[in-house]
């Protein structure tokens, strides 16, 4: 018979983190050079339990005040466009701001997520609402992808059908404040995803990022007309699509993940160390975790000394709780359950009983 202890993180959470826990040496090796510059750009490398925000709710606001800011930069990155529109006045630009303002759109899901993520769990919803997080990253990702579709449709078109750029002045200012508006929106996203440990908002900074390679190879493009290159533009056009697929199979690669509760190894390593130093802890059977949404959760299974009493084993637990916890910041909640240590070895026992007529099981 074991005892098991429930902690729950952010506002219940132990304060005090002096424990060490370096996430930097996780095995990992990064490209560096031009191969790691670009890597960080298509597919950036995000370590789960990186430098990071713990409690959960203040997650959730950091989340809604980055797609709040997004929108406000993207809308006016579009107004911009529509006065330049205006002065052109440019179909071609026209489209690409009304393209524009529809993608600025995609954060409104990731909102309403962040959102509903807030909420307390219910006895239908036991762990809550993190996942409409998830459930908002497979739409950007179906964003992303859509957009990589329309960039190689339009770059085949151009290059079977060449057509004549007029306004080349206009069309390459239009494309410098696009490209700067959403990179700007692409790395704020990022790197408060990363923060709170959301895939669906590195995503949606993914998708910003996707849109400014859009609008850097309508600036190309129109530098390579004016050069005398008419075919440059349609040439950018594909490479900037080849960009882009790679950009969703990074994106996709990690809120896919997270759906099927993948986690990085590197953190259950991390927690299999942290509870196997822990003070009457024998053994360690299982550690299991997985996100819903940004919210990071574990559960464990000690073995313990099966001579202590029930009070010192959820001791034990407490402790091995908490030991967790500082190694493994993200957590959000813990379940640690305490066996005594024979009860591990039961089952193996009971299998090679018929091979040892004459072994006696201890209780």
């Amino acid at each position: 018979m074991g005892t098991h202890h429930d902690h729950s993180g952010g506002r219940d959470q132990p304060q005090g983190h002096d424990h060490p826990h370096g996430h930097g040496d996780d095995g990992h090796e990064h490209p560096t050079g031009i191969k790691g510059v670009l890597q960080n750009v298509f597919t950036p490398h995000s370590h789960d339990a990186a430098d990071s925000i713990d409690d959960s709710l203040e997650a959730s606001s950091a989340g809604i005040r980055a797609v709040k800011t997004s929108l406000v930069v993207l809308g006016l990155t579009a107004l911009l466009q529509v006065v330049i529109v205006a002065v052109s006045g440019s179909v071609a630009l026209l489209a690409d701001t009304i393209h524009n303002f529809s993608d600025a759109l995609t954060a409104v899901p990731l909102w309403i997520a962040f959102a509903l993520s807030r909420r307390a769990a219910t006895k239908r919803f036991t762990y809550g609402y993190g996942r409409a997080e998830d459930l908002a990253g497979l739409f950007v990702l179906a964003m992303i992808a859509l957009s990589a579709v329309v960039a190689g449709y339009e770059a085949i078109r151009r290059l079977l059908d060449p057509q004549p750029i007029e306004n080349l002045g206009w069309v390459a200012a239009a494309g410098l404040i696009g490209f700067l508006g959403n990179e700007a929106v692409a790395v704020y996203r990022i790197r408060v995803g990363r923060r709170i440990g959301s895939a669906a908002l590195v995503a949606d900074g993914l998708h910003a990022r996707t849109d400014g390679f859009t609008s850097l190879a309508v600036l190309v493009g129109a530098g390579g007309v004016a050069l005398g290159f008419p075919i440059a533009d349609p040439i950018v056009g594909l490479v900037i699509t080849a960009a882009i697929v790679a950009v969703l199979w990074g994106a996709g690669r990690d809120v896919l993940s997270r759906l099927m509760d993948g986690v990085d190894p590197a953190l259950v390593t991390t927690a299999e160390r942290a509870l196997t130093a822990c003070p009457g802890v024998r053994e360690v059977r299982t550690v299991r975790m997985r996100w819903v949404g940004h919210e990071l959760v574990a559960e464990a299974e000690l073995d313990v000394d099966p001579s202590i009493t029930l009070a010192q084993a959820h001791a034990v637990a407490h402790d091995a709780e908490r030991d967790l916890m500082r190694a493994v910041r993200k957590l959000s909640r813990v379940t640690v359950h305490a066996y005594p240590a024979h009860a591990h070895a039961h089952a193996d026992n009971n299998h090679a009983s018929e091979h040892r007529p004459d072994h006696e099981h201890a209780h």
